[in-house]
């Protein structure tokens, strides 16, 4: 239906159907479209299924979870810069945008999910990120990066303000540098505290 007043019109110079003196119509069944839709602005209270490509020319807002699924080994999400120049590109952010930041914030984190054999949802190994000082002009910042050792996540390697960790939470990791004839060139012992080299 359409308000009071409004009527459909045939432009047959520009082969179009026109709706005119409305200020908007609703249908009540399904619409068809073989061919384009120009719209201005859309509105969609709910959900959309697309059997196609989604082209965006603009940017790109959303304000709830997403999930980019699919059924092969495919890269389910691909960033692509197509600029030619000696600048880095393209970037990934991760961006905690607070209004009231503090230390020790966690401010991102990538996790590498896995299933077990009991098809629990177990995080594998993960990279976190933390502000250590926010205060202006001696900003700090950790990263941690953390594996599933014997059913707990567990702390390997720490990059904090002025050192890098091994170790850190004493669980018996070792450290192993391999040099092209030797697997055990430089070995730190977590366990027996010993620092083998060249043996």
């Amino acid at each position: 239906g359409a308000t009071s007043g409004a009527y459909m019109l045939w432009d047959e110079s520009a082969d179009d159907l026109k709706l005119v003196g409305a200020a908007g119509f609703t249908v009540a069944g399904d619409i068809d479209i073989d061919g384009t839709a120009n719209l201005d602005v859309v509105d969609i209270d709910g959900a959309v299924d697309m059997a196609t490509t989604l082209q965006v020319t603009g940017n790109l807002t959303t304000s709830a979870y997403n999930t980019f699924s699919v059924a092969d080994n495919n890269a389910p999400l691909t960033l692509a810069s197509t600029d030619a120049d000696a600048n880095a590109g393209p970037f990934l952010d991760l961006w905690r945008n607070s209004s009231s930041p503090a230390d020790s914030d966690l401010i991102g984190s990538i996790r590498f999910y896995g299933e077990n054999d009991a098809s629990e949802a177990i995080i594998y190994s993960q990279i976190k990120n933390t502000l250590v000082d926010v205060s202006d002009g001696t900003e700090d910042g950790w990263v941690e990066v953390d594996v599933m050792t014997g059913g707990t996540l567990r702390s390997y390697l720490n990059f904090y303000p002025g050192e890098s960790s091994f170790n850190d939470d004493a669980q018996d990791i070792d450290f192993r540098v391999e040099s092209n004839g030797n697997a055990h060139m430089l070995f730190v012992d977590g366990g027996s505290d010993v620092v083998n080299i060249g043996g």
